[in-house]
């Protein structure tokens, strides 16, 4: 099962994440049908927007990364919600490279208030790059160690260890958060042999005697629906849409995130209208 644990631990200093997103890459590469290397990245990619929107205040919040790559490495495009529906999707033809390029990050508050926030990226590495982010984008401390491990096509161990400092932070807690954090160098190892409930007992029992403050369950989901997809489509008019049933034979939408493709017909546009 999916897990996201959060806590304050070290004097309520400093802001724990513990997560594990096994099933939910797993999900991903079914849908897409992903090799190794692009489940690698795009579960990577994932499980930071599982902990992203773990973080949001507001029922209606959003949050989207995007990888656009230089040359010929791969655009990556995740997205979630408050009630941690995760999806995404990996420009799969690259092998899974992300060298070069940027990733942008667009947070959503609920309230038409996005914040958007780039930065340039540092190489292949998931957790780098997020840590980049932050660091050049919201300027908070933050400590990421995310991965994915694949065996025999399947994703056998996803998630990992995310640590904020919060402001005030005392030089002793810094350094405790640092020295704990080399524990989960290989993250996706630690995953596997622990799981989230694991880790938090093994690596964070001291603090956290009573269990995590609050526990959630990520998955991976896409949000679309032939409705919404009705709603895309309307703005053109019916005369584009009959044009394009007369030159195509129908209207195709297809969706990129849970890879389903949407098509109307020309009576189907009539009772839109109707």
């Amino acid at each position: 099962m999916n897990k996201l644990h959060k806590a304050l631990i070290y004097d309520n200093q400093v802001s724990l994440t513990v997560l594990e997103t096994t099933e939910m890459v797993n999900d991903a590469v079914k849908t897409h049908g992903l090799g190794e290397d692009a489940a690698r990245t795009l579960g990577g990619f994932l499980t930071c927007a599982a902990y992203m929107a773990g973080c949001l205040k507001n029922d209606r919040g959003a949050v989207s990364l995007t990888v656009k790559p230089d040359g010929d490495a791969g655009a990556v495009s995740v997205s979630g919600d408050k009630s941690l529906h995760i999806r995404g999707y990996i420009d799969a033809e690259c092998g899974g490279r992300i060298d070069g390029g940027y990733l942008t990050v667009i947070k959503d508050d609920g309230f038409f208030r996005p914040f958007i926030g780039t930065c340039e990226l540092k190489g292949n590495d998931v957790s780098e790059n997020l840590m980049q982010y932050y660091d050049q984008s919201e300027q908070i401390p933050t400590a990421v160690a995310v991965g994915v491990k694949m065996r025999g096509g399947k994703c056998v161990a996803a998630g990992g260890v995310v640590m904020q400092l919060l402001p005030g932070t005392s030089q002793e807690n810094m350094d405790r958060a640092e020295e704990r954090m080399q524990a989960f160098v290989h993250a996706a190892d630690v995953v596997e042999k622990y799981g989230a409930d694991g880790i938090v007992k093994e690596f964070f029992s001291d603090e956290l005697k009573d269990g995590p403050a609050y526990s959630a369950f990520p998955e991976y989901k896409c949000n679309c629906s032939r409705k919404k997809i009705e709603g895309v489509i309307l703005p053109l008019g019916r005369d584009e849409l009959h044009k394009i049933i007369d030159e195509e034979g129908a209207v195709k939408v297809h969706c990129h995130y849970c890879n389903t493709d949407y098509e109307f017909n020309r009576e189907d546009i009539d009772k839109l209208f109707n």
